[in-house]
């Protein structure tokens, strides 16, 4: 199943797909990230499957937005150079362990929304990511176990102020932390789903990052150094993951934005996330940031 974070009327609410264009109205006043707290969605991505015919049916032409997937989770966290080829990029140091950070939910767009470069930007990349949305509380999980604690995947475009971050590496708070840098959705991807077109196999999925329909970088699931199931298992033994939480897995590589760019994740099969690029003096800027800030 697919799960997303819509605006219907005034109400920012989750909704299943059910149909071309059609969906279904599982969980009003919450998003993605709140019906999974709520219990709403841990049943339904667990293996449960209600009659969706109870919910009230909405076109798309009645959806004003696409809302970020997660307005207010726990943790956001961000896994750098986790890909064999981009740990090789010039300059880099291949991590030993996961090479993790935090993001703030002010960062949090959606496929609606536009990435905006901050003020006196002299270089800001986007990064095509797969995201893990956890579903249930996991602690001290082992690597086993790990998937058990997944609801299910997205996509993301993870953004960093690269002027920031080369002056010194340990700037990557600063660098991640910009408003609008991590989009993410449109769909919250059940596993069952997502493995479907894999034969099971999340290995053999394939993140793109794009720029203006462009492939700049690709690779697959298998040759990122720490794949999905230990990144779980790994950063449940430092804090708990609260359903919600997002792991962003790292991406194969990033695309320098200007204004009037549009920045894209795909992962064929499963979906395509874009985001146009505009500069922090543009009025939807403004208006954009706030509402975002508010």
């Amino acid at each position: 199943m697919r799960f997303r974070s819509v605006v219907v009327g005034d109400d920012q609410s989750t909704v299943a797909l059910i149909g071309d264009d059609l969906f279904a109205v599982v969980d009003r006043g919450r998003a993605v990230d709140e019906s999974l707290r709520s219990g709403v969605l841990r049943e339904l991505t667990s293996g449960w499957r209600p009659d969706l015919t109870t919910c009230q049916v909405v076109r798309g032409e009645e959806i004003v937005r696409t809302a970020p997937l997660v307005r207010a989770p726990e943790k956001l966290w961000g896994i750098g150079l986790n890909y064999r080829e981009h740990a090789g990029d010039p300059g880099e140091d291949p991590p030993t362990e996961p090479a993790s950070f935090l993001k703030g939910r002010h960062t949090l767009i959606g496929a609606d929304d536009a990435i905006i470069l901050p003020t006196g930007d002299t270089g800001t990349t986007a990064e095509a990511e797969l995201g893990l949305v956890i579903g249930s509380t996991a602690y001290e999980v082992d690597r086993a176990e790990a998937y058990r604690f997944i609801a299910g995947v997205c996509l993301v475009l993870d953004q960093t102020a690269e002027a920031i971050l080369r002056r010194n590496p340990r700037f990557l708070t600063r660098a991640k932390n910009y408003p609008t840098f991590l989009s993410i959705g449109p769909d919250l991807i059940t596993l069952d789903e997502a493995l479907a077109p894999f034969n099971g196999d999340l290995g053999q999925i394939v993140v793109e990052t794009r720029l203006n329909g462009r492939l700049a970088r690709a690779n697959k699931i298998a040759n990122m150094m720490f794949p999905p199931d230990y990144l779980v298992a790994f950063h449940s033994q430092v804090m708990p993951l609260y359903p919600g939480d997002v792991i962003s897995t790292g991406t194969p590589g990033a695309a320098a934005l200007q204004p009037g760019d549009v920045a894209e994740c795909r992962i064929p099969r499963l979906g395509e996330l874009r985001n146009a690029v505009i500069a922090a003096d543009d009025p939807i800027a403004r208006n954009q940031l706030g509402e975002l800030l508010a």
